[in-house]
């Protein structure tokens, strides 16, 4: 447990606001006004020096008054280097939520949708138990890579999986045993593995590879038939329609 505060110390309100995926105007009425009420937003800082997506997603509506909080978060998979980021992220919030200051934290997407915002939440949670907290939900990559295609995600009774395609590829056979419609995120680094899978199915046809959804610089690849290769970014998934549309 964190230190007791008194009543004139009470901590501010942490807000985890989800800001879609890459087109600014997808945030939601509400998250944009607590965003712009914010006394600090943070955020997860950019790679090489530069700024992170959901720095840029937010960037047309920020005010100059208010304090911006790049947050480190790691591009790895070992627990014990992300547990001690997480922990620093949380130490460097709590420094405005001890002063009753409110801070928005923006996440790409939605907040509760594989998010950073929730390893920091819990870290934050561990230690100061008190704190007052509220979620914003927003656009998820599945539903913002749909809209890009301009078809449905599901129709009717579909059953639909996503999978961490990194993480369980290995999952991938036995969904498409059942499932209709499978989103497989973050695709890039097992995508040749994926593509053999689908021609093995005859799936190539009916799957598509969307990269950064909505965002200025998005790239849609249809008809994967031809496609065994592809340099794709970090922000890559890809649908598959596991059945013949209704």
């Amino acid at each position: 447990m964190g230190p007791i505060l008194s009543a004139s110390q009470l901590p501010g309100r942490l807000y985890g606001i989800s800001v879609g995926t890459g087109d600014p105007e997808l945030i939601t009425l509400k998250g944009l006004r607590y965003l712009r009420e914010a006394d600090v937003v943070a955020f997860p800082s950019g790679r090489h020096g530069q700024p992170g997506i959901a720095e840029q997603i937010i960037a047309p509506w920020l005010a100059q008054c208010q304090v911006l909080l790049a947050l480190e978060f790691p591009y790895v998979q070992d627990e014990t280097v992300l547990q001690v980021a997480w922990k620093k992220a949380a130490t460097e919030v709590w420094t405005y939520l001890k002063q009753g200051k409110t801070v928005a934290f923006a996440c790409e997407g939605d907040v509760s949708f594989y998010s950073t915002f929730t390893y920091l939440a819990q870290a934050l949670h561990h230690h100061h138990a008190d704190i007052p907290m509220e979620i914003v939900p927003g656009v998820s990559s599945p539903y913002a890579a749909a809209a890009a295609l301009r078809i449905p995600l599901t129709v009717w009774g579909q059953r639909y999986v996503v999978l961490p395609a990194l993480h369980q590829l290995h999952e991938l056979e036995t969904v498409l045993a059942w499932a209709e419609v499978v989103v497989l995120l973050k695709v890039s680094s097992v995508y040749s593995q994926v593509w053999q899978i689908l021609r093995q199915r005859n799936l190539l046809a009916r799957s598509w590879v969307v990269e950064r959804a909505t965002h200025p610089n998005q790239v849609i690849y249809g008809d994967l038939s031809d496609r065994p290769t592809l340099q794709l970014s970090y922000f890559s998934l890809l649908i598959i329609h596991n059945s013949p549309p209704h």
